[in-house]
């Protein structure tokens, strides 16, 4: 049986990751196993009702068969995870589908656009919902359409867009994934200034090189601890969990009241999709193919706005903006004719917010245009004005326009492909070599 829930926390705090340790917990004490991982999956970072990172969790719950591993403790006592299971007979099922659903509305933020919302399916869902609920807007029909065919059960409170969410996290193939171990506080510092030392987060990545967005170079700002009042103390995300396992311990901090690793997808860039501009809808992501139509115009705060057409010709304002930090330092070296392939997503605006710049080709440089040497007495002529051409001040002379010498420069040395700095990049962004 997969569990998926959505929608339980807001801006003013909460976490549906914590809520699922509430479950995860939940199972241990009726009896019922964690078959697998639980997920942590992020859907489309462009909508605009979302909580922050617009994370959906889910996890398969049955009668946990084979090998079995430590993968939390919540309560002062250990989760585990076991490699396969069998159902839960239908009357257990029930009850704890209803518990469960209790257990989200109890632990979930009660404020004004908080609609909790949950999911349980006997099987996995189509990976299309994921694909289209991580890349568009989905409209909760084509959720529940997937939800009847599979014979799911679901409870929403109020407003049933949360079971998107929930439906998704389940469709989520889960093949292209990192891990995420997240510590959380104890209930009574919620809301305090968060006690994480900066220096053992530091040499915890140094040690274990599969560590990932741990601190930001550049900022010299910590991306393990959240900013927000929610219950997570530090999250350790990595493409190896042995390696986020390890460094669990490493980390020196207020005291862990729990802690939980999950599969996830982010980093994987899943949001990204190769597209024209005429694809892209409002709310969602692609990778465009482009040429440079004309020269960069640095705007008010540092931001870029860049001018280019797609493949088809279709023209396309972009922005880089200055908190990237990489990408508007780019795109001012970038001139017309310059192909690129950019990935980025627009709102409701026709503007394309850029994430990555890959160069595919540079046209080449050239320096002002000298005037040309006179033929005749190998004297360097002189301009007669914007567009009127170059005159010999000896044999009077004249030269048009076109006649004007134009001097190669040496390439740049751009870099072929740039990454926001660590701390702009979004969860989902593909992995990408910190500076």
């Amino acid at each position: 049986m997969w569990i998926g829930i959505d929608d339980t926390d807001s801006p003013q705090g909460g976490c549906t990751t914590w809520v699922l340790t509430e479950l995860l917990a939940l199972a241990r004490d009726r009896g019922v196993d964690l078959i697998g991982e639980p997920r942590l999956v992020r859907l489309n970072p462009n909508i605009p009702w979302k909580t922050r990172g617009n994370a959906a969790l889910s996890a398969r719950f049955g009668r946990g068969t084979g090998r079995r591993r430590l993968i939390g403790a919540v309560e002062g006592r250990p989760i585990w995870s076991y490699s396969g299971g069998r159902p839960v007979p239908s009357p257990e099922a029930e009850r704890f589908r209803l518990a469960a659903w209790n257990r989200v509305q109890d632990r979930a933020r009660t404020e004004k656009g908080t609609d909790p919302a949950i999911v349980a399916s006997p099987r996995p869902l189509p990976a299309l919902l994921y694909w289209r609920a991580v890349r568009e807007v989905v409209p909760v029909e084509a959720a529940l359409e997937a939800l009847r065919a599979a014979g799911a059960w679901w409870r929403v409170r109020e407003d049933p867009r949360g079971l998107v969410g929930a439906a998704a996290s389940i469709a989520w193939p889960g093949s292209h994934r990192t891990w995420e171990l997240t510590s959380y506080r104890s209930p009574s510092r919620w809301g305090t200034p968060r006690l994480v030392d900066a220096r053992s987060v530091r040499d915890a990545a140094r040690r274990h090189s599969r560590l990932f967005l741990c601190h930001d170079p550049r900022t010299r700002r910590l991306l393990v601890t959240p900013h927000t009042p929610c219950p997570i103390l530090f999250g350790l995300r990595s493409t190896d969990p042995i390696q986020a396992l390890a460094a669990r311990h490493e980390v020196r901090s207020e005291p862990v009241d729990r802690w939980v690793l999950f599969r996830t997808n982010q980093a994987t860039g899943d949001h990204l999709r190769p597209a024209r501009w005429s694809d892209l809808r409002p709310y969602t992501s692609g990778r465009i193919e482009a040429t440079v139509r004309g020269l960069p115009r640095v705007l008010p705060g540092g931001h870029v706005q860049l001018c280019v057409n797609d493949s088809v010709g279709n023209p396309i304002d972009c922005i880089a903006f200055e908190p990237t930090k990489t990408l508007p330092r780019l795109a001012r070296w970038l001139v017309p004719g310059d192909r690129l392939l950019l990935g980025g997503s627009r709102a409701q605006d026709p503007t394309f917010r850029l994430e990555t710049i890959r160069i595919r080709r540079l046209v080449p440089r050239f320096g002002v245009p000298h005037p040309p040497f006179c033929s005749a007495c190998g004297r360097r002529t002189r301009s007669m004005g914007q567009s009127r051409g170059y005159r010999c001040q000896s044999c009077h002379r004249r030269w048009p326009p076109e006649a004007a010498v134009r001097v190669r420069l040496p390439s740049p040395r751009l870099p072929r492909e740039v990454h926001p700095t660590p701390s702009a990049r979004r969860h989902l962004h593909p992995l990408a070599p910190e500076p």
